[in-house]
């Protein structure tokens, strides 16, 4: 007869159940070692009794073993990530599509092109959307137009104002070609000669005067002398009036004393 079937479950019984835990470790172990001999297999068993011993195999190391079991686990969830991340991007791939495919159509109804397919509802709104969209580029294109027009008049009075320059500047140097600045300075004063009096006699009647030629030759040397220093005409001739007064006066004034 055969063995009868266990329920599997926790032994109550300290004594059963540690030499329960004996007997299936040894066979463990053994089935182990005969695994990794019959098929060539790097077979490694931790084991650790509820006291807290540890009972290992392995066939190649149990370092190496766990080294190898650590790569291969790290290389799985690497793949794992891998595969999320690209099914991922797939995903968003495929809804970059979508969004394209939409735009795409967007833009041809705006341009009154392959609108078969729309409702009255669709029509109007595309119809909203590019009244909105002329009335946009209507007032973008004003304001344009205005701050042209505005860099213009400014444009226009920096040019009137440096047209109002140059003008001034064209009087200037005619007034200055019309009237050229003479290096000869004139005297704010007229230096007078002094004039020497002479003495005037009376021969049996005849007013005489002792000095009528050198007062010829100074009338000469003055007249001569207001032109070399390039006085007025007219000063010249009022000078020699009032000497000419002044030298009848005082012949006049001496034959009445006499």
């Amino acid at each position: 007869m055969g063995r009868g079937k266990i329920e599997i479950k926790r032994i109550e019984n300290a004594n059963s159940r540690q030499v329960t835990f004996s007997k299936r470790r040894t066979g463990l172990l053994k089935k182990a070692q005969e695994l990794a001999i019959l098929c060539d297999a790097e077979v490694a068993v931790i084991i650790f009794s509820n006291t807290g011993k540890l009972f290992e195999f392995s066939s190649s190391g149990m370092k190496r073993t766990l080294s190898r079991y650590n790569k291969c686990t790290d290389s799985s969830e690497v793949a794992i990530v891998e595969c999320k991340a690209e099914k991922e991007d797939s995903k968003m791939v495929e809804a970059l599509k979508d969004e394209i495919a939409k735009l795409e159509r967007k833009q041809l109804w705006l341009l009154g092109k392959d609108m078969t397919g729309l409702s009255i509802k669709e029509l109007q709104h595309l119809e909203q959307q590019l009244n909105q969209g002329l009335l946009a580029v209507k007032e973008r294109k004003e304001e344009l137009l205005m701050d042209q027009l505005e860099q213009s008049r400014v444009q226009e009075q920096r040019a009137m104002l440096e047209n109002e320059t140059l003008r001034r500047q064209a009087s200037i140097e005619e007034l200055r070609c019309l009237f050229p600045v003479t290096e000869r300075v004139v005297p704010s004063y007229l230096h007078y000669p002094h004039v020497e009096r002479k003495n005037v006699y009376v021969d049996n009647g005849v007013v005489k005067c002792t000095s009528l030629a050198s007062n010829c030759e100074n009338e000469r040397g003055d007249s001569d002398t207001a032109l070399h220093l390039g006085l007025p005409s007219d000063v010249n001739h009022k000078r020699k009036a009032t000497e000419r007064e002044t030298f009848s006066n005082e012949s006049e004034s001496q034959v009445a004393l006499l």
